[in-house]
């Protein structure tokens, strides 16, 4: 069966593995969400899983976030030439291939047997052209992770410390790395209640996992009376007492002042933050809950998407929290998002085979993408969002 697209298309995965099904070969990776979650869950240590899978209270948010996209629908359009498609987008001076892009996961160092995991997932970034946003919990400095993405454009996402000396060097070593923005993240100065990981006693920072930006770190290392090597108690005792910073709009200047970088708002869900964010010198917003792993009993994240769209004019507007497929990326970008972040799903990918297994899933993603608009006759990203999506 000969695919109408052409060359050149991320729908052509699917003629791909259609092909090597006649040899016999089928994928080592699931294309679609269910299954890969389900694989995930049988791979990963328990406690590896309930911090990734886990979310706030009873996990309603979490789950609102990814039933949400059902009541969302676009109306196809006929007799569009739809041969060749145009995914990319402009960010942040970039030209894209995409518009995706991998969110932060303060625990990837973990997801990989050999605990490189933020390695793997910058492998993953090179491998598809994905853009991968590094989190600041890394089992690996930011420099090597940053080196590992070869040409892909990174971005570095900050858990502002208490320490403003400590939150300046981290966005000057993003910087010297070659980061191309800074997401600073708002709703994780303090851990919202997650039962799953309560009722095992684990929080695996405090067990001395991925603090590796912080250990590297000469201003936090010059805080010690010992290096991190030879007493990690004491480091992972002043993590604790150093990390989230309490935010208000008061500390924008400051915020500003450290980069000449883009700076990107992560946690922005109401208009009137996005329009003040705007205003007191944010480049980009950032529409997430943190997948719902923050605080319970919100808005999924999708319903919220459009009011902030509308609030933020031609500044760009991130989203995540919730995307388990190419259609949602699709949904996401009708409702006005300029570029769109996976998380669990590549995690998940990550866990069963290290980059190829995050770098499968982000092909996975795309191709479901770029076939939903051949379908539904929607030739470029502008056109899908010229057709916007219909609450039904």
């Amino acid at each position: 069966m000969a695919y109408a697209g052409g060359e050149g298309h991320f729908g052509d995965l699917q003629n791909a593995i259609y092909g090597a099904g006649l040899s016999g070969i089928l994928p080592t990776i699931p294309v679609d969400f269910a299954t890969l979650e389900k694989r995930a869950q049988a791979a990963l240590p328990p406690h590896v899983l309930s911090y990734v899978q886990g979310g706030c209270g009873d996990e309603w948010t979490q789950d609102q976030n990814a039933a949400a996209f059902r009541h969302w629908g676009m109306v196809p359009r006929m007799m569009v030439d739809c041969t060749k498609r145009d995914l990319s987008v402009e960010l942040f001076g970039q030209k894209l291939k995409s518009p995706l892009f991998m969110a932060p996961i303060g625990v990837n160092g973990i997801m990989t047997p050999d605990q490189h995991g933020d390695l793997a997932a910058a492998r993953a970034s090179a491998l598809t052209g994905v853009p991968y946003c590094s989190s600041t919990l890394s089992n690996d400095p930011l420099e090597k992770v940053a080196e590992a993405q070869g040409a892909t454009p990174g971005f570095f996402q900050l858990y502002t410390p208490r320490d403003e000396a400590l939150a300046e060097s981290l966005v000057k070593r993003a910087e010297a790395a070659g980061y191309k923005a800074i997401v600073v993240t708002l709703d994780t100065w303090v851990t919202g209640w997650r039962p799953r990981d309560l009722n095992t006693a684990n929080f695996p920072q405090l067990r001395g996992a991925v603090l590796m930006n912080y250990f590297s770190d000469p201003v936090f290392r010059a805080s010690l009376p010992k290096p991190p090597e030879e007493d990690p108690a004491a480091a992972i005792r002043a993590w604790a007492a150093v990390f989230g910073k309490v935010l208000t709009w008061d500390d924008m200047p400051w915020l500003r002042s450290m980069t000449k970088l883009p700076l990107v708002l992560k946690g922005i869900c109401h208009p009137d933050d996005a329009r003040r964010a705007i205003d007191t010198g944010a480049d980009a917003i950032y529409v997430s809950n943190h997948g719902g792993r923050q605080a319970n009993g919100g808005i999924a994240a999708i319903d919220m998407l459009p009011g902030v769209v509308e609030a933020a004019g031609k500044t760009p507007v991130l989203f995540d929290s919730g995307i388990r497929s190419g259609t949602d990326v699709i949904k996401a970008i009708a409702l006005g998002a300029t570029a769109v972040g996976i998380g669990r799903p590549y995690a998940y990918g990550m866990a069963l085979a290290g980059a190829e297994g995050a770098a499968a899933v982000l092909r996975a993603i795309l191709a479901e993408a770029d076939l939903l608009m051949a379908v539904n006759g929607y030739p470029t990203l502008d056109a899908v969002r010229a057709a916007g999506a219909q609450r039904v």
